[in-house]
């Protein structure tokens, strides 16, 4: 835990994926708030996509923060906050797109919630 998810729109063709998770994943770790090693994160990205009812110029991405119940709102809005400052810092303007990028900080249940590790 926490699990990072990653969903953008195909024409961000200069985006560099591996430098918005390895940031991402970075910023979480010097948070304080998860050991570096829990920290999961993933990218897919959306073929067919709108943003609004246009149909060119405009792009997204958007991240999504699932971590465990028991944390306050409060910190909550500091690891989205902190996450969405990271993704930024990854992701190169450009004047031909209109990007707008997103973090939503989600729970899982802890009660309800299973994990195994495997080590090598």
């Amino acid at each position: 835990m926490p699990h990072f998810i990653l969903h953008h729109s195909a024409n961000l063709n200069e985006l560099h994926v591996g430098r918005c998770l390895t940031a991402v994943n970075a910023a979480l770790a010097a948070s304080g708030h998860f050991e570096e090693i829990d920290i999961k994160s993933r990218a897919f990205q959306a073929e067919q996509f709108l943003v609004g009812v246009e149909a060119r110029g405009r792009a997204f991405v958007a991240g999504t923060l699932s971590v465990l119940t028991g944390r306050s709102d409060d910190t909550r809005r500091e690891m989205g906050a902190i996450a969405l400052k990271a993704l930024v810092s990854a992701i190169a303007p450009t004047s031909e797109l209109h990007i707008q990028v997103s973090v939503e900080v989600v729970e899982i249940q802890r009660e309800t919630y299973a994990k195994a590790v495997i080590a090598g």
